[in-house]
């Protein structure tokens, strides 16, 4: 698979292990985690074809304009510049993954998606795979939220290669606040599958959609942003399970069309990724990190739990947050 390179590659490698031993029994639900949104988008592919899930004013767009329509939505599809192994070594912990099938591939290949089609699934799967066997001490959640063009036997062909992949590595789907460091530690547990579909009832590896929820604020305005994410989190204090904040701009149509040869890094990003003072989302994030020289008694008593970790250098054009404050 293709190469990334991040100024902060490997830096947090094994963020998790360094965690002080106060945190290691803490359940994961307490802990804010840091993810990428569309995880696999480094990999699109230009020459792909247009995902199935793409509008039919999508697919006309392309069928007029070819290769020029693929090049621009790249543009405005590609959420990360990193590749997993440098989103893992960046310290991320939770995948946002996409799948689909390909119109008339012989092969029967499973791919990750995103409007164009990316790598192959079990690549991925693969490369994830080699960082943990590295890492023996590093958790991740592998959130499958969306499946396109998937039939019944799309799904077996895809829990068993999580299987071959994974083995034992996965944790059974158990009460979440049951879930800590210590307990993956000793089971010896290091991928935690959320599967959004009906599917994950059969499989015992499969833990249930609703327990990886991730409402979406469907905005472009950081201050409208932040405000959904606050009111999500107090909602989500009444409940038992894992939780996505989503710190996603989300460009609309008229956003798209007004900087249509820009792409969404130079579009919706520069409104995050400005001076350090004018980046209300960074900050928000940040909130939920404590730095070692941060003073004890200046520390927020919800706040100890969280580890130090990058909140606020987003990956590629977004940012997801796995998280529960209390």
């Amino acid at each position: 698979m293709a190469s990334s390179q991040g100024k902060n590659e490997l830096r947090f490698a094994d963020w998790m292990a360094a965690l002080p031993d106060s945190i290691h029994g803490t359940p994961l639900t307490n802990l804010a985690i840091p993810g990428s949104h569309d995880s696999f988008s480094f990999y699109i592919d230009e020459a792909s074809p247009v995902g199935p899930e793409q509008p039919e004013t999508v697919q006309n767009f392309v069928s007029v304009f070819g290769t020029v329509a693929k090049k621009l939505m790249r543009k405005w599809l590609a959420t990360q510049t990193m590749n997993f192994t440098s989103q893992l070594g960046a310290g991320i912990r939770y995948f946002d993954l996409r799948i689909s099938t390909k119109p008339r591939d012989p092969d029967n290949e499973l791919y990750f998606a995103h409007g164009l089609f990316s790598a192959k699934v079990k690549e991925g799967l693969e490369e994830i795979n080699a960082f943990l066997a590295d890492h023996p001490k590093e958790v991740v959640f592998l959130d499958f939220n969306h499946f396109y063009g998937m039939q019944k036997y799309h799904h077996e062909k895809l829990v068993q290669m999580l299987k071959d992949t994974y083995g034992n590595k996965m944790c059974p789907a158990i009460f979440a606040h049951e879930v800590s460091l210590q307990y993956l530690w000793e089971k010896e547990h290091q991928v935690l599958v959320f599967y959004h579909s009906p599917v994950a009832l059969e499989v015992p590896f499969l833990w249930p959609g609703q327990m990886m929820p991730a409402p979406w604020a469907n905005t472009t305005d950081p201050e409208k942003l932040i405000q959904f994410l606050q009111a999500s989190i107090t909602e989500r204090r009444k409940k038992g399970s894992f939780f996505i904040s989503q710190v996603v701009l989300t460009p609309k149509a008229s956003t798209v069309v007004k900087g249509v040869a820009s792409g969404l890094r130079e579009t919706i990003t520069e409104r995050c990724t400005q001076t350090f003072g004018d980046r209300p989302l960074c900050s928000w994030m940040n909130s939920y990190s404590v730095r070692p020289e941060a003073r004890e008694d200046k520390v927020h008593e919800k706040a100890k739990l969280q580890p130090e970790i990058p909140l606020s250098d987003c990956q590629g054009s977004s940012c997801s947050l796995l998280c529960d404050p209390r």
